[in-house]
């Protein structure tokens, strides 16, 4: 007899195309219904792409957009209140779409080491070049999204709201193999205690704000999943294409101990890709691993990183397709 499972759930990892984030938002719903999200849109400026929009949690820091990218200042530029505005605006929007849901909803935020690993100093040279600036820095991101989590919580009280940290420079930060401001050399490596601390107070903090899970994306190559599943995270969103050897070892070890695991399995260079297709791409080093179906059923899918490139159609096709996907895979994992 086939096991019941617990469906495998299907969202969106973050940035979409377009700049209607109303219609963005109801597609999100729409075609993730079991794990909808708030879309990102850089298509809209540099104050709505990944850091910009990070600047925009900043709680008591100011930021200005220069010739060489984000910089902490006295006072806010134009491009920083229009992050900060661009986003009040969307959890406005969020809310009036939302009315009448129940259920989990995610939202998307960079992270404290990816912030430092992109936003210059007053005097230059990147945050994560100063122990002290990182420290302020990720306190001032901690505090503005934990407001922002019990403000939502206010304001939406069905909803159960899973904060996604996005740190894809994460393993550069570890590596000592961010470039400094000239070109010409490299930051050295963070200390992984100070980093798994950090990292670990963030997500205690934004946890204790409201939110129901806080997880951690991490895109790149060389993701450290062992470090963030011993801060805390209560899942590691991975790119499946990046999972390679010893790594799935360590995913197999991280869903057995109940931590979830997504898998950007769609890659945006083939978008085309069947959900049976997709599904393949999952079932077959999952099975690999030997796990009970009830532990794998922890497993999220989701598109890999970059929809905003892609043509409409072709972004909405995706989800479309992952949603398949996950339901094939769960009918696999139970027979």
């Amino acid at each position: 007899m086939d096991q019941e499972l617990p469906p495998i759930r299907s969202t969106g990892i973050g940035s979409w195309p377009g700049t209607d984030m109303a219609e963005a938002i109801k597609i999100a719903f729409a075609e993730c219904p079991d794990f909808p999200y708030l879309p990102e849109l850089p298509a809209r400026g540099p104050y709505a792409e990944v850091i910009g929009r990070g600047t925009a949690f900043l709680d008591g820091l100011s930021a200005d957009l220069q010739a060489a990218g984000w910089r902490l200042t006295d006072t806010s530029s134009r491009e920083h209140r229009l992050a900060i505005s661009t986003l009040r605006s969307d959890l406005d929007l969020l809310e009036e779409l939302a009315q009448g849901y129940s259920g989990p909803v995610k939202i998307a935020v960079a992270g404290p080491w990816t912030l430092a690993a992109h936003i210059e100093r007053p005097r230059g040279d990147r945050v994560v070049a100063d122990s002290g600036a990182r420290r302020d820095l990720g306190q001032s991101l901690t505090e503005g999204v934990a407001s922002m989590i019990a403000e939502l919580r206010r304001r939406l009280p069905d909803i159960e709201f899973t904060l996604q940290i996005d740190e894809p420079s994460l393993p550069a930060v570890l590596a000592g193999s961010l470039a400094t401001a000239s070109g010409f050399s490299r930051h050295p490596a963070v200390d992984v205690a100070e980093v798994s601390g950090s990292l670990r107070d963030v997500l205690a903090h934004i946890r204790a704000a409201g939110a129901a899970a806080v997880v951690v994306h991490c895109c790149a190559p060389a993701a450290p999943i062992s470090l963030l599943q011993e801060a805390g995270a209560e899942g590691i969103y991975l790119d499946l294409g990046e999972v390679a050897g010893d790594a799935w070892d360590t995913v197999g070890s991280c869903l057995e101990d109940g931590v979830q695991i997504g898998l950007g399995a769609l890659p945006t260079d083939q978008l085309l890709l069947t959900a049976d297709q997709v599904a393949r791409r999952v079932l077959q080093p999952v099975r690999d691993l030997g796990l009970e179906p009830s532990i794998a059923a922890h497993l999220v899918l989701t598109p890999a990183c970059g929809l905003a490139s892609a043509r409409p159609e072709l972004a909405i096709g995706a989800l479309r397709t992952i949603h398949r996907a996950a339901a094939i895979v769960t009918e696999q994992l139970a027979d």
